[in-house]
């Protein structure tokens, strides 16, 4: 990553001055800014069928910040969900995924809070279903790992220290017309969850969740997939 790079946040309205300890907790790393290095993904993610949005384009100073890759080698598929099981609200549908859920934070876990920043999938509604998914024993760590790929669906970098928000400055505007982009994402999520359809129509005879649990696996096992970006 480069020391100065430059950020976008889709949102509603006009963010001059993004504020520490704003925000919701159950977000996908918990409180934090977040924002995108892909300026088409952060007007997608500003509109909604009603309404325009704003895409918000900021550079960050990164030097000196204590940085979290999780689509990094270092990671694995597990120590994203764990992440997320932690801070989003999961339908807990079965006895499996009560059990899933503690066992990935207590295996899987990472606490973001010891970071300046964070870079990681976005778990929008399509993101959010497959991991729902792998949690309530449905898919395999395979299919997870393929199934978070599927229609480039984007990554997200957040802000979560007082020290990181106070290196970024805000650099103006763009409008994000809902007729262009809110097509856009719709499109998008359309093809990622045709193709994770597909995907579920193929053989799988790897991982689930209640493999994992049963089998007593950690983050050091070579067959829970790494650098789940491409």
């Amino acid at each position: 990553m480069d020391k100065i790079i430059t950020l976008f946040h889709g949102s509603k309205k006009i963010v001059e001055a993004p504020t520490f300890g704003e925000g919701k907790k159950t977000n996908d790393f918990g409180l934090g800014f977040y924002c995108t290095e892909t300026e088409e993904l952060a007007k997608e993610w500003a509109v909604s069928s009603l309404q325009d949005g704003f895409s918000n384009r900021y550079t960050l100073d990164t030097e000196y910040m204590n940085i979290l890759n999780l689509n990094s080698p270092e990671y694995t598929i597990l120590n994203w969900i764990a992440v997320l099981v932690e801070h989003r609200i999961f339908s807990i549908k079965t006895p499996v995924a009560r059990r899933a859920k503690r066992y990935l934070i207590d295996n899987f876990g990472i606490n973001v809070n010891a970071y300046d920043l964070i870079t990681g999938y976005r778990a929008d509604d399509s993101y959010f279903d497959y991991a729902e998914s792998f949690l309530n024993n449905g898919i395999s760590v395979e299919q997870l790992a393929k199934a978070m790929r599927l229609g480039k669906l984007g990554e997200q970098i957040v802000l979560k220290s007082q020290f990181a928000f106070s290196r970024i400055k805000f650099e103006g505007f763009e409008v994000a017309e809902k007729e262009e982009f809110y097509v856009l994402r719709k499109s998008r999520d359309d093809e990622a969850n045709q193709l994770y359809l597909e995907m579920l129509e193929e053989d799988s005879d790897g991982l689930y969740i209640q493999d994992i649990i049963r089998g007593g696996i950690t983050n050091d096992d070579p067959r829970i997939p790494r650098n789940i970006s491409k």
